[in-house]
């Protein structure tokens, strides 16, 4: 895992700011999402892709790549969940002093 930061550490850096830029958009955009059955079945996929990398069930290079993949997924999600918060704490905040 060290490792992957170390090396990849702009990509993921990329990958964070994307997610920010985002989730600081998607508050004001309000567009459809997924629905419920899609989520689900995103969900599901990402939980298989994650027990795999814990088992080690993929080996070499193909394991490398889903260890990164699922890494970057992170660091964008967590990106997203920053930006929307904070976007929602600046807009709350102006609304309130109005």
């Amino acid at each position: 895992m060290v490792t992957l930061a170390s090396f990849y550490w702009g990509w993921l850096l990329g990958a964070g700011l994307l997610g920010f830029a985002m989730g600081w958009i998607a508050v004001v955009h309000r567009g459809h999402g997924l629905s419920k059955a899609a989520a689900g079945w995103l969900g599901l996929l990402v939980a298989g892709l994650l027990g795999l990398a814990l088992a080690r069930l993929v080996p070499g290079r193909p394991g490398y790549w889903l260890d990164l993949g699922l890494v970057m997924l992170a660091v964008y999600l967590a990106g997203c969940a920053v930006g929307s918060w904070l976007r929602f704490w600046v807009v709350s905040r102006h609304q309130g002093a109005a």
